[in-house]
């Protein structure tokens, strides 16, 4: 049971990048996916969650209109489309599983599978 993530890296700011996460040992579909993301010094933030109740997706106030998640059942893999983007927005980018909570919760402990993460970095 693996999540693998990539994408990540260095873009000015305005730029625009795609993080993508793949699932191996289980089906995404049957989960809330989400991405979240770590700054330096900074605590773990939800950023996106797809739910798996209702198939509804949600985003962090910071990123609404600027990050789309989305998911391709077929390669099982979700992605995080990231538009103009912001130097507040460098962090490295997580991708998890939460059985249970189809979204309602964005604590870490109720997310049971996680990716290594992937840097992104914004220049101003």
């Amino acid at each position: 049971v693996q999540l693998q993530a990539s994408g990540g890296g260095l873009v000015q700011a305005g730029g625009s990048l795609r993080l993508s996460c793949t699932a191996s040992g289980f089906i995404l579909p049957h989960f809330a996916n989400a991405w979240f993301r770590q700054a330096p010094g900074k605590e773990r933030e939800s950023v996106s969650c797809i739910s798996n109740k209702d198939g509804r997706t949600y985003y962090a106030d910071s990123v609404k209109g600027r990050f789309t998640m989305s998911r391709d059942n077929v390669k099982n893999t979700m992605y995080l489309q990231m538009s103009n983007l912001k130097p507040e927005d460098t962090a490295a980018y997580y991708c998890a599983t939460d059985p249970l909570f189809a979204c309602s919760s964005d604590l870490e402990q109720d997310y049971d599978h996680w990716g290594q993460g992937t840097q992104v970095t914004v220049s101003s």
